[in-house]
């Protein structure tokens, strides 16, 4: 069987990260932290003496510019694909978890709730969102079976490819916790996705936060 292996990298921090404000499409930098993370996960992967066939980023400025610091260290050039990018959140883009109870209550219930086909206003459903990130994995799984990919993306989307490859239905609350700057492993046989590892940030100085934008 040709196994194709995926290191799934979340972004490094924010300071929207920081202040509990879901980002979704908006165009974010890293902040400070978030860039040392990004070296510090470089680094890790450097002294690791990981190979890896291929790096893929999300075109988004906070994934592209964690993937550039892995760029630095490996010498590995990396290809931007808007497919990877977090889910849009319409309405709700832009509020901390404080605000978007006050000013989009409706919204705010069926983001909790899971509604599957809820867009938010202009966003993207969780339906949606899916069958783009689905459709991501398999698209590249195909074009580079039995090889090891690397992925930076965000939060959302890695939190989706778990769902994908442990069989988490779309509507069930979140168990895995996707940390900035963790590495997160999946693969697929030929047959079926296998969960590999998750969570790793053993290579981080300090903690890392969570994931808001699901």
């Amino acid at each position: 069987m040709n196994t194709t292996r995926f290191c799934l990298v979340r972004h490094g921090e924010t300071d929207w990260n920081v202040a509990r404000r879901l980002q979704g499409h908006t165009d974010i930098a890293l902040n400070i932290h978030g860039l040392a993370q990004a070296q510090q996960l470089a680094q890790s992967l450097k002294q690791a003496h990981l190979e890896f066939d291929v790096l893929y980023t999300s075109d988004l400025k906070r994934a592209a510019d964690t993937a550039n610091a892995i760029v630095e260290y490996l010498k590995t050039p990396a290809i931007t694909n808007r497919e990877l990018r977090e889910r849009h959140l319409g309405a709700l883009q832009g509020l901390t978890l404080d605000e978007a109870p006050i000013v989009k209550p409706d919204l705010w219930r069926a983001h909790l709730a899971r509604e599957l086909d809820h867009e938010m206003s202009g966003g993207e459903s969780i339906a949606q969102f899916s069958q783009r990130i689905r459709g991501a994995l398999e698209a590249l799984r195909l074009k580079h079976l039995g090889k090891c990919i690397l992925l930076v993306s965000h939060g959302g989307a890695l939190d989706m490819m778990y769902r994908i490859a442990t069989n988490q239905a779309l509507d069930a609350q979140r168990v895995a916790v996707v940390p900035n700057a963790s590495l997160n492993w999946i693969s697929h046989d030929g047959e079926a996705w296998r969960l590999d590892r998750w969570a790793d940030i053993g290579h981080l100085e300090k903690l890392a936060l969570d994931n808001l934008d699901l």
